[in-house]
């Protein structure tokens, strides 16, 4: 589906060096910012106290963050299992158990409401935090090791290697920006951070796949000309794709409350730079490292008396 169509080619190979050396800066920047502040991991990561509090009526979610929030402490509060229980996230402080914790969260509440019943209470150790970050880490390496097979396979080497460079590039772009503003880093965000790994690699292929098209196609055009045509060519495709999804992402944004914020921020973000990536990071790295028609083109057994080197190619 095309709602606009671009009749003249896009130069974008030419001001590629610009918009790589950019990205090379912001990926730096994101990289001091990370090694210098570190990100602000939940207690999924760093351990603390669960409660699961049920009310007679529906809990209001907002209402009970604010409440432990004037009491002094940072909650993390969503509704689990039915619109009545909730679960409350908190760190747990210096000398301080979970029980005396728990009794003071369920004290607080009750003066709000008298109906609040503390049900369960369970105290989640750094040990399990530390587990959680190794095997988050893991889960990113897999997943960039098996895009990288799955492009090579299906294009050539070149393009995989300059596909996961640029989906990496994403990557360390949103855990910069939670660690610069030090927003704080939870499992959704960790979701958020895969299932924008994977989008990035959605683009990468269709822009990959339109220039493998146009090596076929284009047999006189050089590899910038054979990428500017394939970029121009999928743009339409592209802003509406990213348009649609970041909609839905704005939706989240807005009216997810507190519980989705993060989750939907990690996702805008990455969506932004999907799409810079995709086109301006990925495509010039294939460029660079030597992409050619040639990579892409058997040459048909001649039968017989001499033939045109083109006639009989396949691909």
């Amino acid at each position: 589906m095309e709602f606009f169509k671009i009749r003249r080619v896009i130069p974008f190979m030419k001001h590629a060096l610009v918009f790589n050396v950019i990205s090379l800066v912001t990926f730096l920047a994101a990289v001091f910012f990370l090694a210098h502040k570190g990100l602000n991991f939940s207690v999924e990561f760093t351990g603390g106290t669960l409660l699961e509090v049920s009310y007679r009526q529906a809990a209001n979610v907002d209402q009970i963050r604010q409440t432990l929030e004037r009491a002094g402490y940072k909650p993390e509060v969503q509704n689990f299992g039915s619109s009545r229980d909730v679960l409350i996230r908190l760190h747990l402080e210096k000398d301080q158990s979970s029980a005396d914790l728990s009794q003071k969260i369920i004290s607080v509440l009750q003066t709000e409401d008298k109906t609040a019943e503390l049900r369960r209470v369970e105290y989640v150790g750094p040990q399990i935090g530390s587990e959680l970050a190794n095997l988050g880490s893991v889960a990113l390496l897999v997943t960039a090791c098996f895009i990288v097979l799955y492009l090579w396979l299906r294009f050539e080497w070149r393009f995989g290697l300059a596909a996961i460079i640029a989906n990496l590039h994403d990557v360390v772009i949103i855990l910069g920006c939670f660690a610069f503003f030090q927003w704080e880093f939870s499992l959704p965000v960790l979701a958020a951070v895969l299932a924008v790994l994977g989008y990035s690699v959605n683009e990468s292929v269709v822009v990959f796949d339109r220039v493998r098209e146009n090596f076929r196609k284009l047999r006189k055009a050089s590899t910038p000309e054979v990428i500017d045509a394939a970029i121009t060519g999928v743009i339409s495709r592209t802003i509406i794709t990213h348009l649609c999804t970041q909609m839905m992402v704005t939706t989240m944004l807005i009216f997810g409350g507190p519980a989705l914020h993060y989750f939907a921020l990690a996702l805008t973000i990455g969506i932004c730079f999907g799409i810079y990536s995709s086109v301006l990071v990925a495509s010039p790295l294939v460029m660079w490292f030597g992409a050619r028609r040639e990579q892409f083109i058997v040459a048909a057994k001649k039968r017989g008396g001499p033939r045109d080197e083109n006639e009989g190619a396949v691909v």
